[in-house]
């Protein structure tokens, strides 16, 4: 029985699941009822994606002739293996053969299985760091190797508590082995000259800035207390490695490198379907960096390990990123905080450092070695580095499942400056961090602050809102500031200023504002400054029908309603859920009462779409555990950052999940959900039978 599961569960991963990347040995062309036996590295890679699943893809059956081409092709590399090219060759006991340096590098990360069968070994091929063996003949060379692999120790096995043994890797004391980079950060197909527009007479602004009151005209003997002034911002958009601003301006925009530090969660509830649909979603990362991006992936269950230090994802980076998340194997507990420990080393021990820095967190389970008192500090979760100052390395985590620590993932990110996503399915895994990915690597303006300044003298502000972003007010109310910090291309933000206004005696207009930005370009670190216009009320003796302004009122409803979703979370975490409900309908409720939405503003339809979710997933105490509150987090991160998430599922392009999505995230979104099971219309097709596979195997009688 237990065999037949195995190749049931094959037949189901292999077939269904199965990405190859092109060989320069090998065409193009990929068959999927082709003999072959496929290694979990095909998840990974997406070079032939999209592909279309034969009729015989459904099918049970295994290949009579999977075991000779296995011989002939290395599971691990897929390239062809032929005698007499001076490739050492590694036979395992299960039969199946690999190039030894593949072979041993897959086992260094931790994996004592093949690859292609999962039988574990008892013979393991390990690598000797001062071994040079290319002296020797192909015959004598396997023989060398082997003879080396069985006088090897095992390596140290570390004990978790209540889990069985991990295997602990090696590490530096000191991650300062960050691989250099390129000094010519460039568009990929563009020569140097091209980046010469960077440095002539005529910058291209980055940003755009337009304000708006609330009324256009206030009557002369009238006076208000809370007089909304609308901020609005707008990074310029990058077109084929373009930047062009608003008044279309355009000049060649390298854009600005990443270094990324992805934290995986590899515990024992990943095994089966999710840590599949987690190497393929790593794949699609790894396939869409850029030469110059640099790469580093930390695992964590009980306890955690880099895989690979911070790594340009080149030709050669790129192949060695896919092998050893393919090496990944889940087990052990969850321990969240160790994990992003270990990933904040990373970004603290590195020796030179790429513009754009950030950390991504993805988990399905709850810290069982850290968080388990009643009233956890979310805080001491990360290290000072991360939070000490504001968007220094912001973590973007992605729960996923219902069994993922909604609270921890949310208040990870809130320290930080990330965003929290909830991924209802695993089947979306890939779109989520495509979304996400598509908004770092278009990283317009860094540093962005906002500074406010009162120009009449009787003005005063008295509020500013701005969400998660800091904020200050001096004491004599006379400036403020806002820290806007990174902006993606084409990113919006929008930000509320409360004022007085006082009552005039004389006078056509009353100037009450001024605004400045300044912020960083990430690629040249020189700091511009953009100042908008004096902004002026008119102060008529008299006003006929006061109009407010759409864009004002849209805003005032954002805020309402997010005030809403917190309110409403807190009652529900005191298990009050009929009062958390009606706080969410009298939001709605209100919100159809304003002009925006009267005018069917299509952020307010959204907003409202939104409200009613959340009450639905708040009907019981079960559903509210299971996602209600991971989607009412994931709601408020957005809100609060005004930045795209995966939420529940609306990562499929939905008018809620557009509010605040960048063109690039789109077409990075768009790009994912084109590949072969990443499109909505197979996760449907497809899922039951993942599901199936995924399922503990029968243990054999």
């Amino acid at each position: 029985m237990g065999s037949k599961w195995r190749k049931m569960k094959l037949a189901l991963g292999l077939n269904l699941c199965t990405y190859l990347p092109r060989t320069l040995e090998e065409p193009p062309a990929v068959c999927l009822n082709s003999a072959e036996r496929l290694s979990d590295v095909a998840l990974l890679s997406p070079a032939n994606w999209p592909m279309t699943p034969t009729p015989s893809s459904y099918g049970l059956r295994l290949s009579r002739s999977s075991s000779k081409s296995s011989k002939q092709t290395c599971s691990i590399c897929l390239t062809k293996m032929r005698e007499g090219e001076g490739h050492a060759i590694f036979t395992a006991e299960c039969s199946h053969s690999f190039h030894f340096q593949c072979i041993a590098s897959n086992v260094k990360h931790g994996n004592h299985v093949c690859p292609v069968c999962r039988a574990k070994w008892k013979e393991i091929p390990m690598q000797h760091p001062m071994l040079d063996l290319s002296y020797l003949s192909e015959r004598h060379h396997n023989d060398a190797a082997m003879n080396l692999a069985r006088s090897l120790p095992p390596p140290r096995r570390v004990m978790s508590r209540g889990h069985g043994p991990q295997i602990q890797a090696s590490e530096p004391a000191t991650f300062n082995d960050d691989e250099r980079l390129d000094q010519q950060p460039m568009i990929a197909g563009k020569s140097s000259s091209n980046n010469d527009a960077l440095d002539n007479n005529h910058p291209v602004r980055m940003v755009d800035m337009k304000v708006y009151p609330e009324v256009s005209a206030v009557p002369r003997a009238k006076s208000f207390e809370k007089f909304d002034v609308l901020v609005h911002l707008k990074a310029a958009a990058m077109v084929t490695g373009q930047a062009v601003s608003q008044n279309n301006q355009v000049s060649q925009y390298p854009r600005a490198s990443v270094d990324l530090v992805t934290v995986l969660d590899i515990s024992g509830s990943m095994a089966g379907t999710k840590l599949a649909l987690l190497k393929r979603a790593m794949g699609f990362v790894i396939q869409n960096l850029g030469s110059n991006d640099r790469l580093s992936v930390i695992a964590f269950s009980s306890t955690a390990r880099r895989l690979f230090p911070l790594t340009r994802m080149s030709d050669t980076g790129r192949q060695q990123a896919l092998q050893a998340v393919n090496s990944l194997v889940a087990n052990g507990g969850t321990n969240i905080a160790e994990g992003l420990r270990k990933g904040a080393k990373v970004m603290e021990d590195r020796r030179h450092k790429n513009p754009v820095s950030s950390i991504i967190l993805l988990s399905d389970g709850r810290d069982t070695y850290t968080m388990n008192q009643p009233d956890p500090n979310y805080k001491l979760l990360l290290p000072l580095s991360v939070h000490s100052k504001r968007f220094q390395i912001p973590v973007h985590s992605f729960g996923f499942g219902s069994d993922h620590d909604a609270s921890l993932m949310h208040s990870v990110s809130e320290f930080s400056g990330g965003t929290f996503s909830f991924i209802e399915s695993e089947a979306v895994i890939q779109d989520a961090l495509a979304q996400c990915i598509g908004g770092l690597l278009s990283v317009a303006v860094q540093e962005l602050r906002l500074e406010i300044d009162v120009v009449w003298p009787d003005v005063r502000l008295g509020s500013i809102k701005a969400g998660s972003y800091s904020s200050l007010i001096n004491g004599d109310g006379r400036s403020g500031s806002i820290d806007v910090g990174d902006l993606y291309a084409e990113e919006e933000r929008d930000f509320l200023v409360s004022i007085n206004i006082p009552a005039e005696k004389a006078g056509i207009d009353t100037p009450l504002l001024a605004l400045r930005c300044v912020y960083k370009d990430p690629l040249s670190k020189e700091t511009a400054t953009l100042e908008s216009d004096v902004l002026k009320i008119q102060r008529p003796e008299k006003v006929g029908e006061e109009v407010v302004s759409i864009e004002v009122d849209k805003q005032r409803n954002r805020f309402l309603a997010a005030e809403a979703m917190a309110k409403a979370r807190t009652l529900a975490e005191r298990g009050d859920l009929t009062t958390a409900i009606s706080v969410l309908e009298d939001s709605r409720r209100v919100l159809s009462e304003t002009v925006a939405a009267k005018s069917r503003d299509r952020f307010c339809v959204a907003l409202d779409t939104e409200l009613k979710e959340m009450q639905e997933r708040m009907m019981s105490r079960h559903v509210y555990e299971a996602s209600g509150r991971a989607y009412i987090l994931s709601g408020l991160s957005s809100h609060s950052w005004q930045r795209a998430t995966a939420r529940g599922d609306s990562i499929d392009g939905s008018i809620l999940v557009q509010s605040y999505q960048t063109p690039l995230m789109a077409e990075m979104l768009r790009r994912s959900q084109a590949m072969f099971l990443g499109s909505p219309s197979n996760h449907r097709l497809i899922q039951p039978l993942l599901s199936l596979a995924s399922q503990p195997q029968p243990k054999p009688r």
